[in-house]
């Protein structure tokens, strides 16, 4: 699967405040080595790097074209980014903060990873995690609904996740107490305000679409899309805004964990 670093920016206020909710919660003045697993164009990444200027701050992703993007526009004298497949990745023994944002969705069995990271992770480590909950929303649900039609089900049977896409905010908590972690875990609805023309179907490309993109044709994503933007316009109707905007409201569920290692 494709990823575009430009499609993925282009709602960057709405997708970066969950990152900063998070990692505002990690409580660590010097830590020696920091990693951000899943990384993507790297701009958050480089925050990290501005926070913890004496760090040596790693941002790491299996896509190509985000690592690409990364290394030719976020610089940092302490700042680096490399390739990296999360299901086949350890943390170094010095890791001291690992921040992984809106990425352990797309792995399946991510809850038996995060169990072997964080018994690899020394006493003192931090652990921020952040991964949307929003699969059972329409934007998602009619996404699934759509793919399992007659019309696609022979094309996109199991293409997209369901019910184990993510785990609930106590499954996370007990795997982190379980590990040895002091930790807060907590959920987040965001009341996102999106402006323009079918802008929750714009949302998607840059994310839950991917693999329907990397599965059909140029010809038939477009038939694919064209239908479940009717299916989404209705869910998700828009309203005008005070200055006659054309405004929706998309509400958005997150879901954060973040821990210290005793």
């Amino acid at each position: 699967m494709k990823w575009d670093p430009e499609k993925y920016v282009q709602f960057a206020d709405h997708r970066d405040r969950p990152f900063f909710d998070l990692t505002s919660r990690i409580v660590s003045d010097a830590p020696g080595l920091v990693v951000d697993l899943g990384c993507g164009p790297g701009p958050l990444t480089r925050s990290l790097a501005e926070r913890w200027h004496e760090a040596r701050v790693i941002g790491l992703d299996s896509s190509a074209e985000m690592i690409e993007k990364a290394r030719a526009h976020q610089h940092a004298p302490n700042l680096s980014f490399d390739l990296a497949d999360a299901q086949s990745w350890m943390p170094e023994p010095d890791t001291d903060v690992l921040v992984s944002n809106a990425m352990l969705q797309w792995i399946p069995g991510h809850r038996e990873l995060m169990v072997k990271w964080l018994t690899a992770l020394r006493p003192g480590a931090w652990f921020a995690v952040q991964v949307p909950g929003n699969f059972s929303s329409p934007s998602h649900a009619l996404m699934r609904e759509l793919a399992d039609s007659p019309r696609w089900a022979a094309q996109l049977s199991g293409v997209l996740r369901h019910d184990d896409a993510v785990g609930e905010p106590e499954d996370y908590l007990k795997i982190l107490l379980s590990a040895g972690f002091e930790t807060d875990v907590w959920e987040t609805t965001y009341g996102q305000v999106l402006e323009g023309r079918d802008p929750v179907l714009e949302w998607v490309r840059g994310t839950a679409l991917r693999p329907i993109f990397a599965k059909l044709s140029p010809e038939k994503s477009a038939d694919y899309e064209h239908e479940y933007a009717q299916l989404v316009s209705r869910a998700y109707p828009p309203f005008s805004g005070p200055a006659g905007q054309c405004l929706t409201m998309f509400p958005f569920r997150r879901i954060f964990m973040v821990g210290r290692k005793l």
